[in-house]
């Protein structure tokens, strides 16, 4: 076989292999840790109601196009689908609204995870503005980068899931999720939809990007990762 066959057959090897690593792992690209160099976290809170927090320079993430820049005085959040009224709000529409704060953990399919305070807005607070029509049962997130998940509209409401625009005290981090992550308490990674632009009320059932090609749909942590 010539040279340039057998450069040709390890190109293709090496293709087939990354390709395969992309679809068996819930995250594309692992960005690298925040530095202090890239953030002014002098403000960065170090623990919350006694327990301690991971600094954002620690803090292991993963996006499928690595990290998005959005403008804050252009962005707008829409909220359509089975809705009398459907909105579309600015950043500092968002902020206006009651905020909440808890400590979560966000622990990734992959085995990892971080503690952190997180700040921002609840779901309900936005839909009680909105007005969910009767039918609606899933919520499907849609984020600058193409990608989108869904949850239940029950465990939304039930658990007061936030959007949130705050970690340990500092406004969220580009690489983060700015302007909106959300804080999909006890539920894998891949449910964490960041750089939200959009949030689609619907009556049936939605596979995002890493659903769509095999995780499971459900997310809770200690659960499955595959659908069976």
């Amino acid at each position: 076989m010539s040279l340039k066959k057998n450069a040709v057959t390890i190109s293709i090897v090496i293709i087939s292999f990354f390709t395969i690593m992309i679809f068996t792992t819930g995250c594309v690209e692992e960005q690298e840790p925040v530095t202090e160099e890239d953030l002014d976290l002098s403000e960065e809170a170090k623990e919350f109601q006694g327990k301690e927090l991971t600094p954002i320079s620690e803090q292991r993430n993963n996006a499928i196009k690595g990290t998005q820049y959005i403008d804050r005085d252009t962005y707008e959040l829409q909220i359509k689908g089975l809705v009398e009224q459907p909105l579309n709000l600015s950043y500092d529409q968002l902020l206006a609204y009651p905020s909440v704060t808890r400590f979560v953990r966000m622990d990734c399919v992959e085995g990892w995870g971080f503690d952190a305070k997180w700040t921002g807005v609840t779901l309900n607070t936005l839909f009680n503005e909105t007005v969910i029509t009767a039918n609606a049962s899933n919520v499907i997130f849609y984020s600058a980068d193409g990608y989108s998940t869904s949850l239940e509209l029950e465990y939304l409401m039930e658990n007061e899931i936030m959007l949130a625009y705050e970690l340990n005290d500092v406004t969220l981090p580009a690489d983060r999720g700015f302007p909106l992550q959300l804080v999909a308490e006890d539920k894998y990674g891949y449910k964490w939809a960041k750089w939200i632009t959009s949030i689609e009320v619907t009556d049936e059932p939605y596979k995002g990007y890493w659903e769509s090609v095999g995780y499971s749909n459900n997310a809770d942590v200690g659960g499955p990762a595959f659908e069976n």
